[in-house]
């Protein structure tokens, strides 16, 4: 549901990978971004209403993203989509950070575009502790990237694991993603990223922020 710039992003991204795409907007011209090339449904109406969802093939749907310009609209098409439809994989763009946050408990897979916006640009300015990724429905698990102190470079992953109860998922380095054994060390300019219990996520950046105690050698 949407047919921007990221509506129709996505929409050439799956039908070039081989999947079938419908995609609604109320706007008949928002279609024109959409290439010639786009085999896809272009069907216009609301996101949330159930002929227009109907007439998409929602009932078939394996998955539905509803990324308009409107909260709202987003909010009450996912939950229609997911409730009414029974179509598990749904997510949602919301603009506001604390009403994602409500949704991403309620089991509503949401993308807080101002938070993450402002998040990767200040982690590229400076380090600013921990930057969640990712949390389950629940929302007692966050993968997250996660600040360095100098001191834990030549550390075997093993070691940060046991100092701060994290599991590593991926390392990003130099600029690829790796996927390392607890025996790997951690180089310069690694980027950690890793899965952590969200209640200790604040006690292991803290334990990553200065150098390794002896035990932790």
């Amino acid at each position: 549901m949407g047919a921007g710039r990221v509506g129709t992003t996505l929409a050439e991204t799956l039908e070039s990978r081989g999947h079938s795409v419908s995609i609604i907007d109320q706007n008949p011209d928002a279609f024109r971004r959409l290439p010639e090339s786009f085999e896809g449904r272009r069907v216009t109406g609301m996101g949330f209403d159930r002929e227009a969802l109907a007439q998409a093939g929602i009932e078939d749907a394996y998955a539905f993203a509803a990324v308009s310009s409107g909260d709202n609209s987003n909010i009450i098409a996912a939950r229609v989509v997911r409730e009414t439809f029974g179509v598990e994989n749904v997510v949602a763009r919301i603009y506001d950070p604390a009403r994602a946050e409500i949704y991403q408990r309620l089991g509503i897979t949401t993308v807080a575009t101002v938070r993450w916006t402002a998040d990767q640009v200040l982690r590229r300015m400076m380090p600013v502790g921990a930057a969640h990724e990712f949390r389950d429905a629940s929302g007692a698990v966050t993968m997250c990237e996660l600040d360095l102190n100098p001191g834990w470079l030549g550390q075997q992953v093993r070691q940060v694991q046991a100092a701060t109860g994290a599991r590593v998922a991926f390392l990003s380095r130099l600029g690829e993603g790796y996927i390392p054994s607890p025996d790997d060390v951690l180089q310069e300019h690694d980027v950690l990223h890793a899965l952590v219990y969200t209640e200790n996520l604040d006690e292991a950046q803290r334990t990553l922020n200065r150098p390794p105690r002896p035990e932790e050698d």
